[in-house]
């Protein structure tokens, strides 16, 4: 249908928004006994021709909209200029060589430098910004051959989770002819002069963006061999919807093979390479997590949260694999164990407390030895280090505190500043804080606030809340320099951490599952009402914002509780919750949704789904929703089929667009250019639609 006639007013100015033509059609669907309506189904097809044209005329819309916000031009000079500065990536150490990733400032990819000792020059080793002419071809995963003579490295076209890896010689730089197609959701492990790696089967032509992704597979490639010679390692016809992943121990004596079949939880077996045994199961089962994170000749040790909800470190031999024979070496404490490194013979554990990181060094019998002393309070990444080196790098970063990278001396527990970013900024006129609010159904929920000093609490200030909610995933202190330009203008940024994260462990996880999705939605809205009680803002000054599952999470909150926001920025989401099982890894995430194959899930999914319960007669919120035609992860359907109905049923002048990015997915290796485009259009909208006139 055809929407003409909205007239959008504002600070000013005059719109009139003439929404494209979405045809309705008549396809339902029957799920236990209910029939559901999808007239937007035809938007799944993103081949047509049809739906191409539609998406051309969305974009035009949108474009014609942001095109005539005055301060939208200023908004993109001034994120350019913050966007550029030097920023660097964790050093990681191969044999004699030391790479480092470097971005100058606003080059579209970072660049991969390579040096032969820490006081050496550095060279450019791989530039990706050469892999394309537009930026849109990005770096994966990547892997040093254990002597150090070659580097395999997966590169992603257009935002697309498939990879082709490909092989340089690490001395002269020389590309190599091996080339692996179909590769998805892999790592690259050498052992000898080959890799382990995981893909899937060359997918139906035209379908390769929406397919279901089954029958994953691991396979070992030898250097100088065509892909059709590769070795199958291991994959299973009975369970097509599992995903297997392949790893080799620093000493090359063991491949650890992980089995999962959703998001979290996994099965784990080892196979000793030199003896050529059958693979030893460690754990199996999808209910917990298993993770290798050192061996000791055929004693390993695993970080897992199988009877620890904020995990532990066991021991495990080979000789006697069984549970009941594991000795656990780091007990598990009230803060969430993250990660757990070995550098100079000793374990480096990061830790995560009420989500702000924490770090310890212990002997391997988990005796605890010493804390590391951070900058302050923030998000630490890293540890790179061979199981012998005394020597580790990492980041640490804040809110107001760009990311630095360090070199760790273990033996002395110091560490000093090796890179850090040069940006004009000063971190002492902002204030960052942690506030702990109360959900609807009283559980304590923490959130970060970040906002100028100057701020006055009047109940008038412009709020970006930001939030996720799943997967196990926590949200921890970071900086951005795109948020920079929101903060200058008076704006909060509000960082809520929700149940479905995890901030406090598996429990905290799981409340935030399947039929308890609610809580996250809930927290979420507290986060909102707390805002406005507590005077920093109100309705019309708050802007909700997510990606993918926080797409979701903006999508349902604003359809249930429309009046209480000013703004709702759903990105790249997970809109349509009966379907999104059935493209590309969307079967993945029912251990987190749950499936409208299941009667009881139907119906919870159907009660909060933001694609069904948009109304008609209904005043939602100003609305800018973003995705990308490359998007095989959350596939641009859900977005395509929400902004068609919310545009359908959208009663008042607010409006209701959508962004479709070209030549890009779902956000990972992004160029920096289209980074900037999009932030220019999302703050010029959230600003416009919050009154606010940005002094620039």
């Amino acid at each position: 249908m055809a929407l003409t006639g909205l007239v959008i007013t504002g600070q000013g100015i005059t719109q009139e928004i003439k929404y494209p033509e979405s045809r309705k059609t008549n396809v339902t669907d029957g799920y236990f006994g209910t029939t559901v309506a999808d007239p937007y189904r035809w938007l799944e097809d993103d081949k047509s021709e049809e739906t191409a044209k539609w998406v051309e005329a969305q974009n035009k819309v949108t474009e014609d909209y942001l095109s005539q916000i005055p301060f939208r031009e200023s908004i993109h000079k001034r994120l350019t200029q913050l966007w550029n500065y030097p920023r660097y990536g964790v050093p990681f150490k191969e044999v004699n060589h030391y790479f480092f990733f470097k971005n100058d400032g606003i080059q579209n990819q970072s660049v991969l430098y390579i040096q032969d000792s820490l006081k050496g020059t550095p060279r450019v080793f791989l530039d990706p910004n050469k892999l394309s002419p537009d930026g849109t071809v990005a770096l994966g995963s990547y892997s040093v051959s254990k002597d150090g003579k070659y580097f395999a490295y997966a590169v992603a076209t257009a935002g697309s989770d498939w990879n082709e890896i490909q092989v340089m010689e690490t001395a002269t730089g020389k590309k190599l002819e091996d080339k692996i197609e179909w590769v998805k959701f892999s790592g690259i492990s050498w052992r000898g002069d080959g890799f382990y790696y995981s893909r899937y089967d060359k997918p139906t032509g035209g379908k390769e963006l929406s397919s279901r992704n089954e029958f994953h597979k691991v396979y070992y490639h030898k250097l100088g061999q065509p892909q059709s010679n590769d070795i199958l390692i291991y994959s299973s016809r009975e369970f097509p919807l599992r995903n297997y992943g392949a790893t080799v121990t620093e000493d090359e004596n063991y491949l650890i093979l992980s089995e999962s079949q959703s998001t979290s939880g996994n099965s784990l077996y080892i196979k000793d390479l030199v003896k050529e045994t059958d693979y030893i199961k460690i754990a199996d089962g999808f209910k917990y997590e298993y993770n290798v994170v050192h061996n000791e000749g055929n004693t390993f040790y695993i970080m897992t949260n199988d009877g620890a909800p904020r995990n532990k470190v066991v021991a495990v031999s080979l000789d006697k694999p069984q549970p009941e024979n594991w000795k656990v070496i780091i007990h598990e404490k009230q803060e969430v164990l993250q990660e757990v490194h070995v550098t100079g013979g000793k374990f480096v554990t990061v830790y995560m407390k009420d989500a702000t990181s924490h770090a310890y060094v212990t002997d391997l019998t988990g005796k605890l030895l010493n804390e590391i002393a951070l900058p302050g309070i923030g998000t630490l990444a890293g540890f790179n280090s061979k199981k012998d080196d005394p020597v580790a790098f990492y980041s640490f970063t804040s809110f107001t505190f760009p990311s630095t990278i360090y070199r760790y001396h273990i033996n002395t527990n110091k560490s000093e500043v090796l890179f850090e970013s040069e940006l004009d900024f000063d971190a002492d006129s902002y204030i960052s804080k942690q506030v702990f609010y109360t959900s609807k159904d009283g559980t304590k929920i923490p959130m970060f606030l970040v906002y100028r000093s100057d701020l006055k609490l009047d109940g008038t200030n412009p709020v970006y809340l930001y939030g996720y909610g799943g997967f196990n995933v926590s949200l921890t202190p970071s900086f951005s320099a795109s948020r920079l330009v929101f903060l200058e203008n008076g704006g909060i940024f509000a960082m809520a951490n929700l149940r479905g994260g995890g901030e406090y462990g598996e429990e905290w996880h799981d409340a935030g599952t399947k039929l308890r999705k609610q809580n996250v939605f809930d927290d979420f809205i507290a986060a909102a009402e707390y805002l406005i009680k507590e005077n920093y803002t109100s309705p019309k000054k708050i802007a909700i914002a997510g990606g993918s599952n926080g797409g979701l999470l903006v999508g349902a909150c604003m359809t249930q509780r429309p009046e209480l926001f000013g703004v709702a920025l759903p990105a790249v989401g997970v809109m349509d919750m009966l379907r999104f099982h059935k493209f590309t890894i969307g079967w993945a995430w029912t251990e987190d949704y749950g499936s409208s194959d299941n009667e009881e899930e139907f119906k919870y999914l159907l009660g909060y789904s933001p694609l069904h319960n948009l109304r008609k007669g209904t005043c939602y919120p100003p609305t800018l929703i973003t995705t990308a035609d490359h998007d095989d992860r959350v596939v641009p359907a859900h977005s395509f089929k929400f902004a068609a109905t919310l545009q359908e049923m959208q009663s008042c002048n607010n409006p209701a667009l959508i962004r479709i990015e070209t030549k890009a997915g779902h956000g990972a290796g992004k160029p920096i250019s289209k980074l900037i485009e999009e932030a220019a259009d999302v703050w010029s909208f959230v600003l416009y639609n919050l009154n606010i006139k940005p002094a620039l």
